[in-house]
C-alpha cells in the first residue's frame, strides 16, 4: 500500500473584502431628520374645513391665534366649540399679548349676521381688533 502525503496549510484564512459601512448614511438621515424637525411648524389641526370668502385686496396674514366659523355658524378653536371656543380663543390672545390682530376664519357660506354676532362677542370679551381672513380672487 502506498502512502500519500497531504499538506497542511497553517496560513491564516483569507480575509473577505470589507463591506461598505452604513454609519455615514445613518448620520445623514439623522441630520436631515433634525433639520426638518427644526424648520417645520407644527400647527394644531383646524377644527373643521373652512372655505374663506374672496376679496380683491388684503394684507398677508401674520401667524396669530385663529378662531374658525363653520358654514353652520359654529365657532371652533382647537378642540373647543361654541362659547367655550370663544372663551379659549380670547384667553390665548390675551395671554400672548401680541400687537398683531388675532384672526377670524369664517366660511364663505356663513351668514353675515353670525359673523357680526361673533365679532360682538369677541369685543365684549375684551378684544379690540380682529382680522377677518379672506382668500384672494
Amino acid at each position: 500500500m502506498a502512502r500519500t502525503a497531504k499538506q497542511m496549510n497553517f496560513l491564516p484564512p483569507a480575509r473577505r473584502p470589507r463591506a461598505e459601512s452604513i454609519v455615514p448614511m445613518i448620520n445623514v438621515v439623522f441630520l436631515l431628520l433634525i433639520f426638518f424637525l427644526m424648520t417645520s411648524r407644527l400647527a394644531p389641526p383646524e377644527p373643521f374645513a373652512v372655505e374663506p370668502p374672496t376679496a380683491s385686496e388684503g394684507a398677508e396674514a401674520v401667524e396669530t391665534p385663529v378662531l374658525f366659523l363653520s358654514p353652520e355658524g359654529e365657532a371652533g378653536f382647537r378642540e373647543a366649540r361654541g362659547e367655550a371656543a370663544i372663551a379659549a380663543f380670547v384667553a390665548e390672545v390675551q395671554a400672548q399679548g401680541s400687537e398683531e390682530a388675532p384672526q377670524l376664519r369664517a366660511d364663505a357660506a356663513v351668514e353675515a349676521a353670525v359673523v357680526a354676532r361673533t365679532l360682538k362677542a369677541l369685543t365684549g370679551a375684551g378684544l379690540s381688533k380682529v382680522a377677518l381672513v379672506v382668500a384672494p380672487q
